[in-house]
């Protein structure tokens, strides 16, 4: 008998026929909760289960008691139960380094964006408010030559200091990192404690990873040791940051600039200030959103559950111990 794929995400036609070779796969396109009544009854002779943005709880292993692995399109997996997959035996599969490059590139373009007003002065010009040459008024500030802190710096964090570094001679920092010295000789990284990175720094960009140690790690004593003229990024994951403190530190001029790829509450809430406020460019977390990237997230995932479900280790496996080969 073959073993059952249920697949949430979203799949090219190739992908599920790569599938379809091996396995008995039933979609669930647009699912939204595990609720859905058709997503309920397949869960019991459900062996695996490929796409994202599900909340992975204990009600759901309860409702698969054949389940042996969950390959998630994404790289984060902060809302899974690792632990608890973990102690079932069930294996957690994500998608590191296809998207490294791609959400590096979404994190220089919000450095970019946010130094030069991009945003604000292509509003201006749309308005019909450009009458005449631009003054101090509309003036932003460079990127070249500029300090970069770097808060986190694996591959992603590494991958935005390379741009920096060599693209734009920037002098680079790092904190909340093991030391890097391979990155310390091809970069000239320095390596800082989190306070001195945050004074240093001239734009300040976060790629940590949620954990409980890096949850609101950013807030207003970190805002309060920022220059006044700082740039700051957040492209890592919005609980890192204390949002309502970088609100008032935007308020009151404590930083000057912010962009955002990521926000406590997703999507964000109509109430928030954040994207009417001029000086914040703020996207609807699509860090690793292109065709090609997403193509490749979903190509990894399902090169995961067909490792997985076959008995073979899969190429990204997050639950190590989990692992029986």
């Amino acid at each position: 008998m073959q073993k059952r794929i249920l697949a949430y995400g979203r799949l090219s036609e190739a992908q599920l026929a790569q599938l379809d070779r091996d396995f008995e796969v039933q979609t669930f396109p647009g699912l939204e909760s595990a609720d859905d009544p058709a997503f309920l009854a397949a869960l019991p002779k459900a062996h695996g289960l490929v796409g994202s943005g599900l909340p992975i709880t204990l009600e759901l292993l309860d409702s698969a008691p054949n389940l042996e692995a969950i390959a998630t399109i994404s790289v984060g997996y902060d809302g899974m139960p690792v632990d608890e997959l973990t102690r079932r035996g069930i294996l957690l599969c994500n998608t590191p380094d296809v998207l490294t490059e791609t959400t590096a590139d979404t994190g220089f373009a919000l450095i970019l964006a946010a130094s030069r007003r991009v945003v604000e002065l292509a509003d201006f010009v749309r308005r019909g408010d450009w009458q005449a040459s631009i003054g101090e008024a509309q003036f932003g500030s460079d990127v070249h030559g500029k300090t970069l802190g770097m808060i986190g710096f694996g591959r992603i964090g590494a991958a935005v200091a390379r741009r920096g570094a060599l693209g734009f001679g920037m002098r680079v920092l790092y904190s909340n990192a093991s030391p890097k010295p391979a990155l310390e000789q091809e970069l000239g990284a320095e390596r800082r404690t989190h306070d001195s990175l945050l004074a240093e720094a001239d734009i300040i960009c976060v790629t940590v990873p949620l954990t409980a140690e890096t949850e609101h790690l950013i807030g207003a004593h970190e805002f309060g040791l920022m220059k006044p003229s700082a740039i700051f990024v957040n492209i890592a994951r919005g609980r890192v940051v204390r949002e309502a403190d970088l609100i008032a530190a935007l308020e009151k001029g404590q930083v000057r600039a912010a962009g955002l790829d990521v926000f406590e509450q997703e999507p964000l809430s109509p109430e928030s200030p954040l994207p009417h406020m001029p000086s914040v460019v703020a996207l609807p977390h699509a860090g690793s959103a292109t065709y090609e990237t997403r193509d490749a997230m979903a190509q990894r995932a399902v090169d995961n559950i067909s490792r997985a479900l076959q008995g073979q280790r899969p190429i990204s496996l997050v639950n190590e111990a989990a692992w029986r080969p």
